[in-house]
């Protein structure tokens, strides 16, 4: 894992982990706003070929508009990233830009640590529960 990001290792085929993310950030009160495809953008952009690999741009509104309150230029690192990534025919890697972070890029206000520490307990419940999640259920 890398220390920018949260981290879990899904015991499921790709399909059925995004469906799982999609469930839990929606639980969690988050709506993706954005979605990229990168195995069919770098297909069709560069010809090449990736394992599937998918970010998901979530936002809570209420916690972004907060953010927003306490440092207009968090606008740059909105929506929080989720990115789920195959890793084999089983098993999918799902990581989500660490909230807790934001604080690092923009100075450490109880206001914004708030927001990030609020975000991060939502977002780490949510990967918490697509890990547990099992195949075909």
């Amino acid at each position: 894992m890398a220390d920018y990001t949260l981290s879990i290792t899904a015991q499921l085929p790709y399909e059925e982990t995004v469906t799982a993310v999609r469930e839990q950030l929606a639980e969690a009160g988050f709506g993706v706003l954005t979605e990229i495809d990168l195995k069919a953008t770098l297909k069709k952009k560069l010809d090449v070929d990736v394992a599937p690999q998918i970010i998901l741009g979530a936002c809570r509104p209420e916690l972004a508009h907060q953010a927003l309150q306490a440092e207009p230029s968090i606008a740059a690192l909105l929506p929080c990233n989720v990115v789920v990534r195959s890793v084999g025919e089983t098993t999918t890697v799902v990581e989500a830009f660490d909230p807790a972070v934001m604080t690092s890029f923009a100075g450490d206000s109880d206001a914004l640590r708030a927001v990030s520490e609020d975000a991060r307990t939502r977002l780490s419940r949510a990967l918490d529960a697509v890990a547990a999640v099992e195949a075909g259920k």
